[in-house]
């Protein structure tokens, strides 16, 4: 397929016409499983990159954090975003500094640049947040099986679960985002045909509109995934069951490589035989549950994962001032550019 044809399509033209984009994208690659290498005929087209602030945004009072395209599944970060999540090694956002040559549509030479500072970026942190992200997918894999038989009592212990991780994905997406003070509990119901149900308090000041918006959306989409119960389509359900199970294995094996070499490997070129048989149905039994050889290679991951934190060759923490001296470098070209 070729991606660079793709981008010059009228489709894209976002990306030469918007003028937080044009000509101040550092960085344009492959996201999704044709990063991955673990694509087929039915795989969206994703990109994901990188874009310098304009001098308003360093120096004046314009602010800009990311630029998204729902229509080709584009996601395009600031770099000042950027930078903020790769310090929480963010599994996101190490892709884009982990993919093959061929696989940028856009490099520039700062943009090369960030590619070879990509280990200032690289902490002990990687645990927290690739460990963090393949729990939650394993959470989504675990509650998609269950969700359709378990009792209502049952179903809604699941449900709270899963919106009080997604709370914690949610913050862990938005860095510094703090939702305050929401406590989610469950207690005898008040809605008909129900016998328990969650229960929320919450306390929220001064909290951006949008941000609100946000979250609350996230949340209502736990709620609405649940909603579908008795809805089961088996063929595209099993195929969402397939790609939850491989991702939750290539997230593991990323972050297994970060931590002990300090490499980002998106394009899982040599795990791509194991991925791609994941998501062909291999483990995947007609009751919709995962066979027991799944769950072994599972678990060899996650003591690869734990063994992998314990010897790990990165530091505990980023060197900030090695951080701030090349943030501080890209931002000054930024603000020169545009003299």
């Amino acid at each position: 397929m070729d991606f660079k044809k793709i981008m010059m399509s009228p489709e894209y033209d976002f990306l030469r016409t918007n003028p937080r984009l044009g000509g101040k994208i550092i960085l344009l690659g492959l996201g999704g499983s044709h990063a991955y290498g673990t694509s087929n005929e039915n795989s969206d087209i994703d990109f994901r990159g990188v874009t310098l602030p304009l001098r308003s945004d360093l120096l004046g009072l314009t602010a800009f954090e990311q630029y998204e395209d729902s229509a080709t599944d584009t996601v395009i970060y600031s770099f000042n975003k950027m930078v903020k999540l790769l310090l929480e090694c963010n599994p996101n956002t190490c892709e884009i500094l982990g993919l093959d040559e061929e696989q940028y549509l856009i490099k520039t030479e700062i943009g090369q640049e960030l590619i070879d500072n990509r280990s200032l970026f690289l902490s002990q942190r990687a645990a927290k947040s690739f460990g963090g992200y393949a729990s939650a997918q394993l959470r989504r894999l675990q509650n998609a099986i269950a969700r359709d038989s378990m009792p209502q009592a049952e179903r809604e212990r699941h449900i709270l679960n899963s919106v009080q991780n997604t709370l914690e994905d949610f913050q862990r997406q938005y860095g510094n985002f703090a939702y305050g003070s929401i406590h989610l509990y469950l207690d005898q119901a008040v809605t008909a045909g129900m016998d328990t149900e969650i229960f929320v308090d919450a306390s929220q000041t001064h909290m951006p509109l949008r941000d609100f918006q946000k979250m609350f959306g996230t949340l209502n989409n736990v709620i609405r995934d649940y909603d579908k119960i008795g809805k089961r389509n088996k063929k595209k359900d099993d195929d969402h069951l397939n790609k939850h199970a491989m991702h939750l294995i290539r997230l593991f094996l990323m972050a297994i490589d970060i931590l002990e070499q300090g490499k980002i490997k998106t394009h899982r070129r040599e795990d791509a035989e194991l991925l791609l048989s994941i998501r062909n149905g291999r483990f995947l039994k007609e009751d919709g549950t995962f066979d027991a050889e799944f769950y072994q290679i599972l678990g060899e991951y996650e003591t690869r994962l734990k063994s992998a934190v314990q010897n790990s060759i990165l530091p505990k923490q980023p060197d900030m001032a090695k951080v701030e001296a090349f943030v501080e470098s890209v931002n000054q070209r930024a603000v020169e550019m545009e003299f």
